[in-house]
């Protein structure tokens, strides 16, 4: 799917010599894989916060560790081995999560949880790139 939005930015003849990345800012646009991991910090919000139909006991645990710089909401990190956790949902996202300023993470509703995480991402656009969970800072 990447390839294909790839392809029909680079059909715009103003944008065609830009790198992919400039087309999407140019076009106000976010790469799909970035619209994923979007889409999970959504459900993961959502599900910390019971507002889904979701049953899944022990899906995320919280990190008891009140030292935290960021956010008060922080998601404990479990050891696994690579091959193990690599696409494992809550571990792919809990890293990230730890990331987000408190302001975005104890917002009250899903869409002021989504409009404080646009606008971070806007802001700080390294921070959340999902090919930066390792080093997720500006």
């Amino acid at each position: 799917m990447e390839k294909i939005q790839r392809k029909a930015t680079k059909t715009i003849p103003e944008l065609d010599n830009l790198s992919y990345e400039r087309r999407l800012q140019r076009l106000e646009l976010i790469s799909l894989e970035q619209r994923r991991l979007r889409g999970q910090l959504i459900e993961t919000f959502k599900y910390l916060n019971g507002l889904n139909n979701v049953t899944l006991e022990g899906l995320f645990e919280g990190d008891g560790n009140v030292r935290t710089r960021n956010n008060g909401d922080k998601l404990l990190l479990r050891n696994f081995k690579p091959s193990q956790a690599m696409n494992f949902f809550p571990v792919k996202i809990a890293a990230t999560w730890n990331q987000l300023p408190e302001n975005i993470v104890s917002a009250g509703t899903v869409n002021t949880f989504k409009n404080r995480l646009d606008k971070f991402w806007i802001t700080n656009p390294l921070v959340l790139h999902p090919t930066n969970s390792s080093s997720l800072t500006p």
